[in-house]
């Protein structure tokens, strides 16, 4: 009998990983979300906000942690918080926002969100916050599921703009340490 050990390493990318994040980020986006919107309004958002430099500026900002996740030496999924960023319908200001966690459809079955967001709310506690909060696509169940699986709560709805012509409704979700 053979056993296969499949393995997962975390780090922590510079700006020389902006491609991978880029291509990751722009496929993992149009597998949730390519049905959100039209073709057009996902490919313009996609050709303008996953690009290489602006991955290049986001990791550049100190503001920000990224995480990059590789599975049997491959990239697979990365996470993007901001420690610090209050959200209007909290009132503790030291509480931290996930504004990625994406994982490529394909290591779905692997279940690397949660190795990933562990990761993610172990930084976060080391500096200090009080929770995190995200925004979530109300017609995405996969990630919602994932998000009250860890104990986040719906605190709120607001809109992601995908283009000038369409938004989609978002649920704000807050996990308090």
């Amino acid at each position: 009998m053979i056993f296969e050990l499949k393995m997962f390493q975390i780090i922590t990318p510079d700006i020389s990983h902006a491609e991978i994040i880029a291509e990751i980020g722009a496929q993992s986006f149009i597998e949730s979300h390519g049905s959100s919107a039209s073709k057009p309004d996902i490919e313009k958002y996609v050709n303008e906000k996953f690009t290489v430099e602006q991955f290049k500026k986001e990791l550049s900002d100190t503001t920000a942690i990224f995480r990059l996740l590789y599975f049997d030496g491959k990239p697979a999924a990365y996470s993007k918080i901001i420690p610090n960023c209050p959200n209007p319908l909290l009132t503790e200001e030291k509480v931290c926002k996930m504004e990625r966690l994406y994982v490529l459809k394909d290591y779905y079955d692997k279940k690397l969100g949660q190795p990933l967001f562990e990761d993610s709310v172990r930084i976060a506690k080391a500096m200090l916050q009080k929770g995190l909060w995200l925004n979530v696509w109300t017609g995405n169940p996969r990630a919602i599921k994932f998000y009250e699986k860890q104990g986040f709560k719906i605190i709120g709805e607001t809109s992601f703009k995908i283009s000038e012509n369409h938004s989609n409704p978002n649920y704000w979700l807050f996990l308090e340490f």
